[in-house]
């Protein structure tokens, strides 16, 4: 895609360059220049309502993120595509080596518990509903249902049990190390399309499997976050990492069935079904979840 007609929809008449930005998988971005300023340029993905993203809870996530200051200002919203206008943030993504480090891991605590507790945000993300609408799709489109699928369900089944008290808050649901951005003063996070009112510990498990966290790291996270490591925190972390993982390669398995983008998608929901395997057979694991 050359993506002109795109910048020529957005900034029409105007003189616009432009240049595309890597690492999305699901959709495009690209960095436009015009008349001296800079802007991200969010064209959303075929069909990505059927991986249960709503571009106007984005939209408003992003907002809320961009009042508390840890997420980008919000220039426009481009309608009936639902594509996003952000000012483009200066910073770069942080070495992954460095988000498992005390004062970067603390950072990202006190980012999350702010937006946790800001206001209320329109949609939800259950990931225990999550993970049995992607295999509706999937299968839906022709997919035959993974081999781990019945196991790791069942799985959920019982984790979700020991979830059913905690009030939801606003979350952002794609902790990936792509969308964080570091200036040297301040961290921010982007890419706000799977956001809505659900678990933190599925926020702060998605954090700490994407860094592939040790135990006594994920002891960090939650003691910057909480202020002391609680026994049942540490266990809702260690169970909600299996979650992560099984909404990640239901993820990858939905994607396989719609996504016209060039990426391995099957690959990518077998190395995840492997990683929630090896979670599950990690003795905190059973002891958490009893």
């Amino acid at each position: 895609m050359t993506f002109v007609a795109e910048v020529e929809r957005v900034w029409p008449g105007r003189r616009a360059s432009f240049e595309v930005l890597g690492g999305g998988i699901t959709n495009h971005n690209l960095k436009v220049e015009v008349d001296g300023e800079q802007f991200v340029l969010r064209i959303a993905g075929k069909d990505t309502g059927l991986l249960g993203i709503d571009r106007t809870v984005e939209l408003a996530a992003t907002q809320a993120a961009a009042a508390l200051g840890i997420g980008p200002e919000v220039v426009e919203f481009v309608e009936p595509e639902g594509w996003l206008v952000t000012r483009f943030v200066e910073g770069e993504i942080p070495a992954l080596e460095r988000m498992r480090e005390p004062a970067l891991s603390q950072r990202v605590a006190h980012v999350l518990r702010a937006f946790h507790e800001g206001d209320r945000i329109p949609g939800s993300f259950d990931s225990f509903r999550v993970v049995e609408s992607y295999l509706q799709t999937a299968v839906g489109r022709g997919r035959t249902m993974p081999d781990a699928y019945d196991w790791a369900h069942e799985v959920a089944a019982r984790i979700e049990a020991t979830r059913s008290t905690d009030a939801a808050v606003p979350c952002h649901n794609d902790l990936l190390n792509a969308n964080f951005l570091d200036d040297g003063e301040r961290l921010r996070i982007v890419d706000w399309e799977y956001a809505g009112m659900g678990d933190r510990f599925f926020d702060l498990a998605n954090f700490a499997i994407n860094h592939e966290l040790d135990p006594s790291q994920s002891e960090l996270l939650l003691a910057a976050y909480f202020g002391e490591v609680r026994k049942p925190d540490a266990q809702a972390l260690e169970l909600m990492r299996f979650m992560s993982d099984f909404r990640e390669a239901m993820w990858g398995v939905v994607q396989s069935a719609v996504s016209e983008l060039d990426f391995d998608f099957d690959g990518y929901a077998a190395e995840h079904f492997a990683r929630l395997r090896r979670t599950a057979s990690m003795r905190e694991f059973r002891v958490a979840l009893g």
